[in-house]
């Protein structure tokens, strides 16, 4: 069984209020945890500290993140990842290569310092261990991970992570075409291709697509083709909008499920979804 656990849904930044209570005001971060392996955890938005509130206290605390891109809304959360604060946790990063040569390591040392940040990366007790990646297929553990290149504002990558014959796709952030007509990288393809469950960015309707089609996001209508095309089980609606309201979202949400032959749902902080392997 693939346990998949929402800990912040929202893009761009973070937002609180009595009309975004229900689905929740943290930035993107969404735990995957399988029996025997190491848990993955996909992008380091702010949703991160309540899941670090949930493993604080681990002896010996080891997790892998996939990280999508190195935007703020995606990345504000590591130094408030209370595990860090424990000499024997160990925090692996999965992220993609940079065009100008940065490593990934030297970027997060930059942000994670003063006068930007007080504490500087290198005095956090654990271990953070850096990997660079693009278009590779690779194994965690027992899980086998496939990174693709996704249009977006910057390198980005979406992850495809299969275990036991089912399968999770994470694409937080994904460009939609501009056009009327939906069409799709063969990266996000691969990523997407009958997978069991499939997280993917909707932010926008598509009023406010014709006025922001090169911010880098998608909308519901999208983000249905995707998952009707490439024969998804399941769509997750995620990276809400910050101003996006709870009654807005569950409308939208009651019409992506009419005609839809996937089962979709909104991501909601706090919740969790199961997905049936093999050996279940």
């Amino acid at each position: 069984m693939i346990n998949v656990s929402f800990h912040g849904v929202r893009g761009s930044t973070p937002c609180h209020g009595d009309d975004t209570r229900h689905f929740g005001g943290n930035t993107s971060c969404v735990s995957m945890c399988v029996p025997g392996e190491v848990p993955i955890i996909f992008d380091l938005g702010t949703g991160l500290r309540y899941f670090g509130k949930q493993c604080n206290g681990t002896p010996s605390f080891h997790a892998v993140c996939l990280l999508t891109h190195l935007h703020y809304d995606h990345t504000l959360g590591l130094p408030f990842f209370e595990p860090l604060l424990r000499a024997d946790t160990v925090l692996e990063i999965y992220a993609p290569k940079q065009p100008d040569g940065r490593t990934i390591r030297e970027i997060f040392r930059e942000k994670i310092q003063p006068p930007m940040f007080p504490v500087p990366l290198e005095q956090f007790a654990a271990r953070i261990v850096f990997h660079e990646i693009g278009d590779d297929d690779f194994s965690i553990g027992g899980l086998n991970v496939r990174s693709r290149f996704v249009p977006h504002v910057g390198p980005t990558l979406g992850y495809r992570v299969s275990f036991g014959g089912a399968s999770v796709t994470y694409l937080s952030d994904h460009q939609q075409p501009a056009g009327d007509e939906f069409t799709m990288t063969d990266g996000a393809r691969e990523l997407c291709e009958g997978v069991d469950l499939l997280i993917h960015d909707s932010q926008f309707t598509n009023d406010e697509f014709a006025a922001k089609c090169t911010w880098g996001h998608s909308t519901y209508d999208y983000a249905r083709w995707v998952a009707d095309t490439c024969g998804v089980k399941r769509l997750a609606l995620f990276h809400h909008d910050p101003s996006r309201t709870d009654a807005e979202l569950t409308s939208i949400t009651d019409r992506m499920v009419s005609g839809t032959r996937a089962a979709v749902f909104a991501a909601r902080e706090g919740e969790s979804v199961d997905v049936v392997t093999c050996s279940a």
